[in-house]
Order: C-alpha cells, then structure tokens, then sequence
C-alpha cells in the first residue's frame, strides 16, 4: 500500500505532462509542471539513486514557476546512455545538452548528487541566468559527519558491483537495506511524514537501470563536491542547505557560499540531507523569492 502524500493536494493542481528527447543517444524521460507559458522556467536535477518524484513536493509549493524534472539517466524511466561510463563528465555533459534541448536559458537546480552535476555542468559552460543548489554536496562524503557510514557504502556499492549478478542485484536492491539509508537521513518526527518518505524511498530507490550504473552513479557522487566547481559559477547561485545534514556540515556548507564569485546561502533548521521531502515549503519560498525579478528587470 503505498503512504498518502501530505503533498498531495498541492500537487494536484498542477498540471503535468510527461515527455521524451534524444539526448547523447539515449532517451531522456521528463516531466514538466505548471503553466507552459510561465515566465520562469526551472530544469531541476535528482540525487542519486532517486528519481524526479522525489523533488514533488517542492514542485508543489512553486506553482507560478514552470519546472521540467528529467530522470537521470540510469534511473527511473530513463534508460543508461549507450556505450559510456557513467561519470560525471558524462552526467554533466547530458544534462548540457538536455537543457539546450528542451529548455534553453533555463534556470538549473539540483538536490544532493543533482547539485555537483549541475555545477559541473554551468563550470563547463552550460548558459543559465541563475543555479539554485538543494543540500549541495559542499565536501567529501568520505569526511562528513558519517564518513565511516559513507565507507561501508563504498564497499556495498562494489560488493554489488563484483558478486555474481544474481546476489549482487539482489543486495543493491535489498529492501532492508533501503530502509536503513532511510532511517538514517530522515530527521522528522512526525510519524506519518517518516512513513511517507521511507515509502517513497521503498518504492523508488531501487527503479536504476543495472547494477553497474548505479555503481558508477555511486563512484562519482563521493569522488566530487561542488566546491572544485563554485569559483567558476559566475550566475547568481542559492544554496538551501540544512542544519543537520549528516553528508555535509552545515560549517562546510557556510564555508562553500564564500567560494562562488556570486552565492548566496539559505539555512533550514531542524532537518537533514532530505529538505525536499521534509521542509519543502521552506525550500520553495527561498526559491521564489531568489527568482523574482531584481531590481534591473532580470529574472
């Protein structure tokens, strides 16, 4: 039985359509929400191991604004690229050509692992008026918080990698396991909201490809962070970051704002690496009044 949304209702006045393009030579899955003839137009970018459901509730407070919400590729209903690892590069570079293709001068978001391909994507020349960044992925995972959890991590991601396939996809897709990586981020009190999220994480986190994409997803989202990126990101960026996230600090997160010629940063209290499920209201004013249009008339 799938958890009722507490999002629900918001959600469900806006309207969305789900689309598909060439890109890279793979077929990019998309959804796009709100009013096509909005006068902003965010392309927003998943964690890892997630897929676009996951940013739902934040798309349910931003309803003046158009979003497009691609699945990565190797998760959820997009296919792995052909032919490629799946690095950052390649992450960064589909989603170059994902924007150009669909929503040219779009502003960019990401959450968690979206947040470093976004910013290796606008570092590498991807042309976008702003970047909004949601639990950015401000220093390496193998030193936050949890740096020991993060390391049992890497070894479980090459177990599943290295096993016969059988017992390798079988452990990847581990039902208890999931929930343990959900308990574990999930900061929340509030009981119905905890079922919730480890439903949607039940019912997503296990919708990749094959195992080796995910491996190779997993390889580039502890071997970067955003900070080797933010001293080229001109554009006006936000960060939204949390006060207990257990992947990266929120000093390290304070830290990152000083990095970027032009950022600036947004705390949220009381909640971990998963705002966008747990504050996502928080989340879309801090978005919508990053976007309003400044005082020159840029968006």
């Amino acid at each position: 039985m799938v958890a009722p949304s507490p999002y629900a209702s918001r959600l469900a006045q806006i309207p969305v359509e789900r689309h598909e393009v060439n890109v890279r030579g793979g077929t990019t899955a998309y959804w796009v929400y709100g009013d096509p003839h909005a006068e902003t137009t965010v392309v927003a970018v998943h964690g890892y191991r997630g897929e676009h459901h996951g940013l739902d509730p934040v798309v349910a407070y931003l309803d003046d604004i158009r979003i497009i919400s691609p699945d990565l590729p190797g998760f959820g209903e997009t296919a792995p690229l052909p032919a490629v690892p799946h690095t950052l590069e390649t992450y960064a570079d589909w989603l170059t050509d994902f924007v150009r293709a669909v929503a040219p001068g779009a502003v960019v978001l990401g959450h968690s692992f979206g947040s470093i391909v976004v910013a290796a994507a606008v570092a590498g020349g991807l042309e976008v008026p702003k970047v909004i960044l949601v639990n950015p992925i401000g220093a390496p995972a193998l030193e936050g918080p949890r740096g020991i959890l993060t390391r049992l991590a890497v070894f479980y991601y090459w177990a599943g990698a290295k096993l016969p396939k059988p017992i390798g996809d079988a452990l990847l897709r581990n039902g208890l396991i999931v929930r343990v990586m959900s308990v574990s981020m999930a900061k929340t009190k509030d009981a119905e909201l905890r079922t919730f999220i480890h439903d949607q994480h039940d019912t997503y986190f296990s919708r990749f490809a094959d195992r080796d994409v995910l491996h190779e997803g997993f390889v580039a989202s502890v071997s970067h962070d955003v900070r080797a990126f933010a001293p080229r990101i001109t554009q006006p960026t936000l960060l939204i970051a949390a006060d207990r996230d257990d992947i990266t600090p929120i000093e390290a997160e304070r830290h990152l704002q000083t990095l970027f010629p032009q950022a600036e940063l947004v705390e949220i209290t009381g909640v971990g690496h998963l705002i966008h499920y747990e504050k996502p209201s928080e989340a879309a004013a801090a978005i919508t009044r990053f976007l309003r249009p400044s005082a020159d008339g840029r968006r």
